[in-house]
């Protein structure tokens, strides 16, 4: 790489550093509400932004464009789901969360179920959570080596360690908002790229556009029936259902598989709970999560159109997993532009990482440790989380290098299930929010669920959007039918009608 690439990088790193160092200073000495909520005090359009950045990753930078490259736009049916998804999020599921005043997600399961679900759902969130941001630094860091020829274990050390310490130093102040400048970094580097990409293909736009349609490459819409014979007799039918659920991009797929999955990540996970609870009111963070529904449908729609220009230039040559946009960036990007998109790179792991990170640390603290210790100080409180913050970023970085002795199978499996677990903890979020089922059935509930969806995940071939709708509903099925046999006599009334 050249030395202005290197210089480009290396600012970023410092820049992101002392931003979240100077920003966030001084939160920890403000308390837990400091430290893990920023006061409740970030305005809606940052939350909006950190949102956006902290769901999107290295892997979605690069992988996106390949969707379109070897197929067309129909993984845009997911984003409408998403959309849909985050309009319930804000009705249902914010008022309880700004109602009783949280620090995690988790403590409504606690206020509605007791101890040992809330325990339960905590763990299982922290090893899915810590095991899926791990293993996307070391996808991450794969895409440098394949770049820029970096060693891979020293580019999961650097960004673990970049991402950690500005997390450290400033909470979730420092995680907002330097998810802010990572956002426009990696927008403006993929419009860059875009805008490189149609000067060097003859003709530029029209010329992509013409060869686009011509190969149905902008289809939005599928029903997921095409290429496929009319059924005729009952196997056909079947046949036909199992297909349409193979095929994660269709419209099915997309509103009613993506708002389930939606909703369990952007209503079930401290990830993004946290983000919402850092907002000025619950009217602000509504508005953020919405907002950043209809934002993250424009990047989607920005990365595929990058793909289909791939494919227009590449003229469908094919690539190892995802090396479209890699190789053209290894090969056509020059000297500064490069090294800006390599700190786009960058910044989508960090911010992904640093929301992971911090969301660890408020879990283990208030979900795990307090129950235990009630008369803990305040003090003592956020020295443990600083503590839990350092832990769960080692952890991560360990993550990832032990996913260098992994196939990449393996890889892709571990994401899946650090994807349908959200859909288990939104059933358990439905449950007490909805209904008056008490602790040992939605306890049942929750483990009947984690093995059903294993066994589809592992043993089936549906598409993983419809993953969080059978975890969600297996936990509401199962808890209500084996409430009577297994509950107290008397349950406690649902978490929406207490706040009414």
């Amino acid at each position: 790489m050249h030395s202005i690439d290197i210089a480009v990088i290396a600012v970023y790193l410092v820049g992101c550093t002392l931003l979240g160092a100077r920003i966030g200073g001084g939160s920890g000495a403000k308390g837990l509400r400091g430290y893990f909520l920023g006061e409740s005090n970030i305005p809606a359009w940052a939350v909006m932004i950190s949102i956006v950045a902290t769901e999107t990753s290295a892997v979605t930078f690069l992988s996106v464009p390949g969707i379109a490259y070897r197929g067309d736009m129909t993984f845009l049916q997911l984003a409408l789901g998403y959309l849909l998804a985050r309009v319930f999020v804000a009705v249902v599921l914010l008022p309880p969360y700004f109602k009783n005043e949280i620090l995690s997600a988790y403590e409504i399961l606690q206020v509605r179920f007791g101890g040992a679900t809330q325990k339960a759902a905590s763990i299982l969130f922290l090893i899915t959570r810590t095991l899926g941001s791990g293993l996307r630094l070391f996808l991450a860091a794969k895409v440098l080596e394949v770049i820029t020829g970096w060693d891979l274990r020293l580019s999961i050390v650097v960004i673990g360690a970049s991402t950690l310490l500005y997390t450290f130093l400033g909470g979730i102040k420092a995680v907002v908002w330097t998810d802010v400048l990572q956002f426009f970094i990696y927008l403006i580097a993929a419009s860059v790229a875009l805008v490189i990409l149609l000067k060097t293909i003859p003709g530029g736009w029209s010329t992509v556009w013409q060869q686009g349609q011509a190969a149905g490459k902008f289809r939005v819409i599928s029903l997921g029936t095409e290429g496929l014979a009319a059924p005729t007799d009952f196997a056909g039918w079947w046949g036909l259902v199992q297909t349409m659920l193979s095929r994660p991009y269709t419209i099915f797929a997309g509103l009613i598989g993506g708002f389930m999955l939606d909703t369990g990540t952007h209503g079930a996970d401290q990830m993004m709970v946290q983000r919402y609870l850092s907002a000025r009111s619950q009217r602000q963070a509504a508005w953020a999560l919405i907002g950043s529904g209809v934002l993250i449908f424009v990047q989607f729609a920005l990365f595929l159109l990058i793909g289909i220009g791939l494919w227009v230039l590449y003229q469908g040559r094919p690539f190892g997993k995802d090396g479209e946009f890699a190789t053209f960036i290894k090969d056509y990007l020059p000297t500064g532009l490069l090294g800006l998109v390599i700190a786009a790179i960058f910044s989508v792991t960090m911010s992904t990482l640093s929301g992971a990170i911090s969301a660890s640390a408020s879990t283990t603290v208030n979900d795990l440790y307090r129950p235990l210790f009630p008369a803990t100080d305040e003090r003592r409180l956020v020295r443990l989380s600083k503590v839990s913050t350092v832990f769960w970023g080692v952890v991560q970085v360990v993550v990832a290098l032990g996913a260098m002795k992994q196939t990449q199978s393996v890889v892709d499996n571990a994401l899946a299930i650090a994807s349908f677990v959200m859909g288990i903890l939104l059933g358990l979020f439905l449950l007490g929010m909805l209904t008056k089922v008490g602790e040992r059935a939605a306890f049942v509930g929750m483990i009947v669920a984690i093995a059903v969806v294993s066994s589809l995940a592992f043993l089936t071939t549906v598409a993983y959007p419809w993953w969080a709708l059978v975890g969600s509903g297996t936990v509401l099925l199962v808890s209500l039918v084996v409430s009577p046999l297994v509950d107290r006599p008397k349950a406690g009334p649902p978490v929406l009608e207490e706040i009414r």
